[in-house]
């Protein structure tokens, strides 16, 4: 079997994405250029309104707002080179192209996943320790959690894309798939992949399901913390602190965890294609959504903004 070498003669890969269904490209090119439009704009008010109004300089708007760069970044290293196929009968990207896809895509994704869960505690010492909270959850203690979230990230792509890239990939460069990730080049390897699969599976169980465990312990404590209190205002008060955040949450580990942790062979390839388009533009278009419309300070500042620009 002939084998290309990952170097200057390399001539990069044709991404087929939706290409067996042409009926539906165009169809798509619209839709997914209207949500990255809106993507962009919902988390970039999301940054400057935390920045400009000095009432949300708090840590859950400061992990808010790293949370909106990162759906900001992840989705930008994608969905132009999506539209770009959509729009056109050539699907290719060079290999420079894939490799920067497949590091910053993967960077991210794995960052986010840390945040969440750090965003968690951050509500835990909020509703279960909040006389304590200002002094738990000060500035200094907000920046390491934040720096050990993308530091997680960097570290993980830089191990799990180094590897995959060692690969000899066959003269079959054609990935069918929609963007650069690690499963999907994986299968263009024609050498046995056992300890990639093994080394994908483990960061993805360090990255995804340690991450939602100590969520879903945080908000078992929240749970009890909210039941406790007496006060009907007070319990919608202190669930609504922590509702957006948990759908956020729902949304975007249920879908990457069915990505990554199903079998690869319960799923068919289309389905597993736009499982992905829902992670990597559905869900950072909804976040700000779901953080602005069902939370009071942020529509007050979004209101004060607006007013003093008009």
């Amino acid at each position: 079997v002939m084998e290309w070498t990952n170097d200057s003669t390399f001539p990069g890969f044709i991404l087929l994405g939706f290409s067996d269904q042409p009926q539906l490209e165009l169809v798509l090119f619209g839709v997914i250029l209207f949500l990255y439009l809106m993507t962009l704009l919902g988390n970039a008010t999301i940054i400057l309104v935390s920045l400009l109004d000095s009432k949300l300089h708090n840590p859950m708007y400061f992990f808010l707002s790293h949370l909106s760069f990162l759906d900001l970044c992840f989705t930008s290293s994608i969905i132009p080179q999506l539209l770009v196929n959509l729009g056109s009968s050539d699907k290719s990207i060079t290999y420079g192209g894939c490799v920067i896809q497949l590091y910053v895509s993967l960077a991210l994704g794995s960052t986010e996943c840390v945040l969440l869960a750090v965003m968690s505690y951050d509500r835990y010492v909020a509703v279960c320790r909040p006389l304590h909270y200002a002094f738990v959850m000060h500035p200094q203690l907000c920046h390491i959690l934040a720096f050990m979230a993308w530091l997680s990230g960097v570290a993980t792509t830089l191990i799990q894309s180094t590897l995959t890239l060692q690969l000899p990939f066959c003269d079959h460069h054609q990935v069918d798939h929609f963007f650069c990730e690690v499963p999907v080049l994986i299968k263009l390897a024609c050498v046995d992949t056992t300890f990639n699969q093994a080394e994908l599976f483990v960061a993805s169980v360090l990255f995804l399901l340690v991450p939602l465990s100590l969520i879903l312990i945080s908000y078992g404590h929240i749970a009890q913390a909210v039941l406790k209190i007496k006060s009907a205002i007070g319990r919608r008060k202190a669930f609504g602190t922590c509702s957006s955040h948990l759908m956020v949450v729902i949304i975007f580990y249920g879908t990457i965890i069915f990505m990554y942790l199903q079998p690869a062979k319960s799923r068919s390839k289309d389905q597993g294609k736009f499982v992905s388009l829902f992670y990597t533009i559905v869900t950072p278009m909804l976040n700000p959504l779901i953080y602005t419309l069902r939370n009071k300070e942020v529509k007050t500042a979004l209101k004060k903004i607006l007013r003093k620009a008009l």
